[in-house]
This record gives structure tokens, sequence and C-alpha cells, in this order.
């Protein structure tokens, strides 16, 4: 038989392999070989070429190998995707006639909905259909795909009861589609799948909320074990406004976006769009305006790409129309100097540490404005990496508010001396509600992605590959600073519009395609591209120039 070069980058070896072996059995050959593999876990994939495949992908030519198991962004989303197939796969087999939809991820697994289940007792519903995903994952039955005519692919699932996804096939202009099958029942998954039933070791599937379930997520810290996971009311209730906005616009999917595009009527729904956001920026003034006689300081917060810097100039015109003198301060200027700053294990500075601030000065300079105080405000200088008074000062008067706005607003430690009747708190995210079909979401992390991408590149010269590099390390940060404190939040605003992911197309998708394939981040453009490039684009012409988007397109109103 002829054999071919693989590299295996785990091991950093070159090895020659029978032409048409698979990934799988390459596994298996490492795994009874050596006793030093570095991974941890069962692997999941790999990256081909730094291309994401599965197990059962056969080698014919030469091909850099990296595998993954699931503490790796692919192996992760796989995971992901392939239980999300289990559970539509065991509630079908339970419920023939339900419908499945995935409707949004959330801390720890995804929000559900499952109707036409002719049983009323929820609880006996999701208990049902947990028995029987965890009888396929005993029975270890292997995921598969298919390259198929895409006009079979449609005729198998018009057999289903899966509106949108049918929808979303009938929309496309290509020959052949790969569609996914597990034990007959087939769909069409926006993911590469684990190699079967078995890996799938770890979830829940309960009830939640009041009409809807939760699919849990493991812990990958402790893969044996399922996380507690924090009550998060407030964040779920922002998912619901938007789930409202979604129905008042009939925009739930990519395809009803695109179907408004071909209609000519985009630049009705950036206006629709935009009217909201301004609604609840005044809904959110009315809010700290009825607490005037208390509140002195307004904390804003939230994840990267979220909009806060906008969402701080928008809020603060709200409050000057009711009235508010509104003065506004910002986080960066109380970094430390950079021989203080936090390091991170490799070395680097650890800007996302909120002992990066100093937090004396800044409770110190607090208390001063609010005694009424005139305290003058330090600047901080990113290229030397210090701290500078130039004179710039402040003061409060009787009808001032102080806006504050960072990453760490929320955090309790970051105002410790002031007293917690004089804070209104809000954080910001933008929490994606454009599916892709019933099945598969699009991330909110994605779309963040998205737009720190176009943003990079407008405003700091940085190409994708620059920002998919460092993108890891920002969700990090996000993971330990800012996510643990969003409930505290007096309100949550959702900055995401429901036309940006066809502007961010226009943008994004050329630098997507320009990132090298022989580097690993290639393999995160390419899952970027693959929904992006199912979108109709949307030119930004009609976006206005306070909009949030114009905080990563450019053309705003504000200075940033």
């Amino acid at each position: 038989m002829n054999t071919i070069e693989v590299v295996i980058e785990n091991t950093h070896e070159r090895r020659n392999v029978n032409q048409g072996i698979t990934l799988a059995e390459l596994v298996q050959e490492y795994y009874t070989e050596l006793g030093r593999w570095p991974l941890q876990s069962p692997v999941l994939g790999a990256l081909v070429n730094n291309v994401a495949t599965d197990l059962h992908y056969r080698l014919y030519n030469p091909k850099t190998i990296r595998f993954f198991d699931i503490n790796s962004v692919q192996g992760w989303r796989m995971y992901q995707a392939s239980l999300t197939f289990l559970l539509y796969k065991a509630a079908r087999d339970v419920y023939p006639k339900c419908h499945l939809q995935v409707k949004h991820s959330m801390q720890g697994g995804f929000y559900c909905t499952l109707d036409g289940t002719d049983e009323p007792d929820r609880v006996k519903v999701a208990n049902a259909v947990r028995d029987r995903m965890i009888e396929l994952q005993h029975l270890d039955l292997p995921f598969k795909s298919k390259l198929m005519l895409l006009s079979d692919a449609i005729k198998m699932m018009e057999e289903t009861d899966n509106p949108e996804t049918l929808k979303l096939l009938k929309s496309l202009n290509q020959l052949y589609i790969n569609m996914h099958f597990l034990d007959g029942t087939i769909h069409k998954v926006a993911s590469k799948l684990v190699p079967s039933t078995g890996c799938l070791f770890s979830w829940d599937f309960r009830t939640y909320a009041d009409e809807g379930y939760l699919l849990q997520l493991p812990d990958r810290k402790h893969l044996d074990k399922l996380p507690i996971l924090p009550e998060t009311p407030k964040l779920f209730s922002i998912f619901r406004e938007h789930h409202h906005w979604v129905d008042l616009l009939h925009v739930p999917t990519i395809t009803d976006l695109n179907r408004i595009v071909r209609d000519g009527k985009s630049n009705e729904l950036i206006h629709v769009s935009e009217a909201l956001h301004e609604k609840k920026y005044a809904e959110i003034a009315d809010m700290i305006y009825q607490r005037r006689d208390q509140v002195k300081m307004v904390l804003l917060a939230g994840p990267s790409s979220s909009g806060k810097t906008t969402s701080c100039r928008r809020l603060s015109v709200q409050l000057q129309v009711l009235g508010f003198d509104v003065k506004q301060l910002s986080l960066d200027d109380y970094f430390v100097c950079r021989e203080r700053t936090p390091k991170l294990p490799n070395g680097e500075y650890d800007f996302e540490n909120i002992d990066a601030l100093d937090i004396p000065l800044l409770n110190e300079h607090l208390q001063r404005l609010f005694n009424g105080e005139r305290v003058e405000i330090p600047t901080f200088d990113f290229m030397k990496g210090d701290p500078y008074f130039d004179g710039k000062s402040l003061k409060l008067e009787p009808n001032s508010i102080l806006v504050v706005e960072g990453i760490h607003g929320l955090n309790p430690k970051l105002t410790a001396q002031i007293a917690d009747e004089l804070k209104f708190k809000v954080y910001v995210s933008a929490l994606t509600q454009i599916a892709i079909d019933d099945l598969n979401s699009i991330r909110s992390s994605e779309n963040r992605m998205l737009r720190r991408i176009v943003r990079d590149n407008n405003f700091r010269g940085w190409d994708a590959y620059n920002t998919i590099h460092r993108w890891q390390e920002v969700r990090r940060g996000e993971e330990m600073n800012i996510f643990p404190y969003q409930e505290l939040a007096d309100v949550q605003f959702n900055s995401a519009l429901l036309y940006e992911l066809g502007v961010l197309k226009i943008y994004a998708e050329p630098l997507l395609k320009h990132v090298p394939e022989n580097c690993e981040e290639y393999a995160e453009a390419r899952h970027l591209l693959s929904f992006i490039e199912l979108l109709e684009p949307i030119e930004p012409k009609f976006i206005p120039p306070t909009s949030i988007m114009r905080e990563f397109l450019g053309g705003s109103s504000f200075n940033y």
C-alpha cells in the first residue's frame, strides 16, 4: 500500500502512514504507541492543514495534523453541535411530531423550546427526552455526514418539521450539500461533529423558566461534572425582550433577514432597529431620573465590542434631555504604571485584571467629587505606560451625574468605598438573536468578534489574523472579570442590531479571506465565513451617525 507523510503537530513528529487511513485510525495507533499523548480528554477532531475536520476524514495526500479535544475552541464547538444533534434525535424519537428550536446560547448551555409534544407537563417531557438521550449515548452511535444533491436533501427535510432549515436549504444556490445523520435522522449542523454519541460524556436536559428547556454543557475544567449555574434572570429577560423585537420585525433567521434585503426593505429594518435602541436608552435614563435624589454615578460595563462607548454617549444624551449635567470619566485613565501591572502566566501584561487599575486613587477621587471638591484627573499615556496630570479637572454640580465606563464597572471591588445607593449600574452586551435555522444559533461572542475584526482593521490597522489571535485571551478576561458581575446591574441593555450581520459581512468577509492558511487562526476564519457567506450584504449608507455600528464602521458623530 502507498504511504504518505503527515506532520503530527501535537508531538512535533513526521510519520509515514498508509494512504487512505482515517484520522480515527491514526489516533488509535498513537494511543497504543505513545505514553506521552498531550491531550487529557478524548480526541474529538483535528485541524488538517488548519481546517477543522472530523475523525472520519481519510488521508490521501501529505497533511499537517493537530488533534484536539474539548479544551480547544474547535473541540468545544464540535461537542456543542453534536450534543444539540443528540437532543434533536432524542426529542424526535420520543415525540415524532415535536418541533425543537435552539433559541440562543446561555451561560453554561443553550435555551431551547420544544413544541408539539402533546404533553402538558414539561418536567415529564424533559425526563423522557433526557432518558432517550442517555440511551443513545450508551449505544455509542456514530455521527455521519454525507455529500448529497441539494434537491435530495430538501426532499428528506420536507418529511421533518424544521421549517427554518427547509427555508435555508431552499434559498441556497448550490448543487451539492453536506448533510448530517444520526441513526437515520437527518439534519444540517453548522459544524463538524464528534465521532459518536459515546463522546458526549457530560450534559443535562431540564426545564428552564416558564416555557423552555436548558441543554446544559459540562464544566470544561472538570469534565466529569456539571457546573453549578448561577441564576441570571436579568440576562434572560433581555433575551426575551429581544425575542419580542425579532418577532416584531419577523427576522428570526438568516433566511428571513435575506428576504428583507431582497425585498428592498433593509432601510426600514435599520430605522426600526435603531428606534428600538433609542427607546431603550430613553427608558434607562428615565429609571435613573426616578432615583435622582440618590444616584450620583452611572457605572456602565460590558464585554469587548459590546458597544459600551457609544452606549455611554447615547445614554448621556438622554440624561441631558432630562436635565442632568452629565460628566464622564474613563477608567482607562486610571491604569497603574506599567511596572505595577499584573502579568499573565506567559509573562505578558494582564490589562484585563482589575488590579491593573489604581483603585485607591479612583475611590479617593470619587469621594472628593461627591463631597463637592474639584479633582485633578489623570490621563494615561499608553505609549509610555504611565499616568500623568496635565491640569484636566472635574467638579460635580448639584444637578451633575457622573457616567463611568469600563469593563470593570460592575465589579464591587472597583468602587468599594462608595455607597451603593449612589450608583446605578448598566450592563451592555450584544446578544445575537438572528439564528441560522431551527437547530443552529449564532453565538453572541461570534457576533462581537466580527465587530472587533472590523473595528480593529478600521482604527488600529490590524488584520483579521491579529484580532482572532488575541480573541481567546479577551474571552478569558471576560469570563473572569465581566460575566460574573452582570447580574449586579440595575438594568441590562442588548446592543445587538437585527440588521448588523449583513453590514458586517461587507467589511469582515474580505478580511477573513486574507487570513493565511498556514496558521491556526485560519480555522476560526473559516468558521466565521461559513455563516456570513449565507448572508445578503446590507449597505451601511442608511445607518445613522449615532448608531452603535458606527463605533466599528466609522462615521460616528460622537468623539471616541
